[in-house]
Formats: structure tokens, C-alpha cells, sequence
């Protein structure tokens, strides 16, 4: 099995926030894809766990995997008619 690297640091601004890895590379991705970060407060979402296998927002109940993120999925926990409200 493959494992995905590792995220080094996240940064948000209004509409996105970009995921540096361990590798060298930028991932970028829209809030909208994450409807629990993107009603979140820059304080809320400055509270990021760090892990080998991702991200984690402890108050916010959010997991973001970096294979995920890398396949192109965003929040699979709810129907796109949901993220939408």
C-alpha cells in the first residue's frame, strides 16, 4: 500500500485553504467542498490537528483525509443537498 504524504502546515483564506505536504506539493481546495469549515470561525479552523493520515478539527468534528484530498473528494459524510444549505 502507497501512503500518502503527510501534511506540514494549512492555510485559509476567504474561500479555499491549501494544504502544504511533506513532499513538496500545494494542495489547494475550495471550503464549499467542507460545509463544517466553511461556517467555521478562523478561530475554529485554526484549531487543525496534524496527522500522518490527514486533518482533524476536534470542536468541529471533521476528518480530512490527504487521500482524499488528493483523489479530488470532498465531504462524503453528507449529501450535496445538505453542504448546500
Amino acid at each position: 500500500m502507497i501512503s500518502s504524504p503527510e501534511p506540514v502546515a494549512v492555510h485559509f483564506d476567504e474561500h479555499s485553504f491549501v494544504v502544504e505536504l511533506a513532499d513538496g506539493r500545494s494542495l489547494g481546495v475550495p471550503l464549499a467542498w467542507f460545509p463544517r469549515l466553511l461556517h467555521a470561525s478562523p478561530e475554529e479552523r485554526a484549531k487543525v490537528e496534524l496527522s500522518s493520515a490527514g486533518l482533524h478539527w476536534e470542536a468541529l468534528d471533521e476528518d480530512i483525509s490527504i487521500a482524499g484530498l488528493l483523489a479530488g473528494r470532498g465531504d462524503v459524510s453528507r449529501s450535496e443537498r445538505e453542504a448546500a444549505e
